[in-house]
């Protein structure tokens, strides 16, 4: 039986076994290469799919793989393909004249710095510089199959979830991939309001005709923030048409919103159906390690490398990764400021004295209340003399919270909890700051508490 056969049938199986979401984003973008003495070559469109099969499903492919190719024992090699094609692309690039014709690959080169400033993407939304991590990692898979092959793979892919999760990088990451692929795509990226804007300004100078060429001749249409088009008639009326022209034509829709299809109120039940008949994927909030990676990150695009234990005390004291980038911006530039190195040291102190971004006006009380709620304690239990651990702790997160989240001073603080010295708040709250970085239970507790306090 020859290997795309049985490469067949295992998926077959696999998919019986797996979630559909496992299958589509990690088993349908695999081929097997071959079988030789023993080891079964397998190729994976990009390094994270191999990383994720070898390590969560080898022992599922290696048994449904024996039993189909009736062999006692195969062992499994995952090769990354994309790899292996881009090593191929730079050898033909060796071969030939020194001074050939490069018009061809100059125009090229030109075309990708061109198009995507055109097209309103953000040259470090990338896929290289995207920290991929279980929270958001169906979500990745899926994009990087429809940038390989747009307009077929998922079409269209809806992806959704709150402010921050990298919705909007991940969508413009597509469009820069297509375009390394193929410069001559048509590449459209704008907001929904921006597309509501453009609409109404089209009605009103009657260029109606100019905003539907561009838009439905698109071959990659980028919508961030669609739900804003909800409730208005005559956006939802010519995005419908948009969304159908684009579609029917073998163009790739790609969509982000802070909710789901389902979700998003007075939305045209015709839309709704459209946006559910692809991919869709949410993207949870980023977990404590996917925001340490993303620090790194961020500080290595501008040209910082950072210690990781500075990344992990940011990372676990602020849980928005908007805040939180611009707390590194900070402390990159307190460095600069004073001639210092980048430490654990800077990064509390940073901590210490960046402004807090609040919902709301919170009162101390109020941090109080919600402490002792979500620890069931009374009031003046937490502020009274008992040392014991089950009170001990939550007042040290209180303490943690107050000078933390309202920047009340130590001495202000000890008042608070029962007239205590500033020097048992400072310890309360390096030891709360130290112990979260390594409890992700501390972790979880303090940012549930910070959500009741700020809604």
């Amino acid at each position: 039986m020859e290997v795309k056969k049985i490469w067949q049938g295992v998926l077959s199986d696999i998919e019986l076994t797996v979630s559909r979401g496992v299958y589509v984003a990690f088993f349908s973008q695999t081929e097997l290469l071959a079988i030789e003495e023993g080891v079964a070559k397998i190729g994976c469109h990009n390094p994270y799919i191999s990383t994720i099969l070898e390590e969560r499903y080898y022992s599922l492919i290696k048994s449904t793989l024996e039993k189909l190719a009736k062999k006692e024992k195969i062992s499994l090699v995952f090769k990354n393909l994309q790899r292996e094609q881009d090593n191929e692309k730079r050898e033909d690039k060796n071969f030939g004249p020194l001074f050939s014709d490069v018009s061809g690959l100059d125009q090229r080169e030109e075309n990708i710095r061109i198009v995507p400033n055109s097209a309103g993407l953000r040259k470090d939304f990338t896929f290289e510089v995207f920290a991929v991590s279980p929270s958001n990692q169906l979500a990745y898979a899926a994009a990087e199959a429809v940038s390989r092959d747009p307009g077929k793979a998922y079409n269209p892919f809806f992806l959704w979830g709150g402010v921050g999760v990298g919705k909007t990088h991940l969508m413009q990451a597509v469009g820069w991939e297509a375009l390394k692929r193929n410069p001559a795509l048509k590449v459209i990226y704008c907001a929904g309001e921006d597309f509501t804007n453009e609409i109404v300004e089209a009605i009103r100078q009657k260029k109606t005709a100019g905003f539907k060429s561009r838009y439905r001749n698109a071959d990659i249409l980028l919508i961030d923030d669609v739900q804003f088009i909800a409730g208005k008639e005559t956006v939802q009326e010519e995005f419908f048409h948009t969304f159908n022209a684009i579609h029917r034509g073998g163009g790739q829709i790609i969509l982000t919103s802070d909710r789901s299809p389902s979700e998003i109120s007075k939305l045209e039940d015709r839309l709704r159906s459209r946006f559910e008949g692809g991919m869709t994927a949410d993207i949870a909030p980023p977990d404590f390690e996917l925001r340490t990676a993303i620090l790194l990150i961020k500080s290595k695009a501008r040209g910082k490398e950072i210690p990781i234990e500075a990344a992990k005390i940011l990372s676990a004291n602020i849980a928005d990764t908007r805040r939180l980038e611009g707390t590194l911006i900070k402390m990159l530039a307190l460095s600069e400021m004073k001639k210092v190195p980048i430490t654990t040291e800077l990064a509390m102190e940073v901590l210490g004295k960046a402004p807090i971004l609040e919902l709301k006006k919170v009162t101390a009380e109020e941090v109080v209340a919600a402490v002792c709620t979500y620890f069931d304690l009374k009031t003046k239990n937490i502020k009274g003399e008992k040392r014991n651990r089950p009170i001990a702790l939550p007042r040290q997160i209180l303490m943690y919270l107050l000078r933390r989240e309202l920047n009340l001073p130590y001495m202000e603080i000890g008042g608070i909890l029962g007239g205590r010295d500033h020097t048992t708040i400072m310890h309360g709250e390096e030891k709360v700051a130290n112990m979260i970085i390594k409890s992700e239970r501390l972790r979880t507790d303090v940012e549930k508490i910070r959500q009741k306090i700020f809604g």
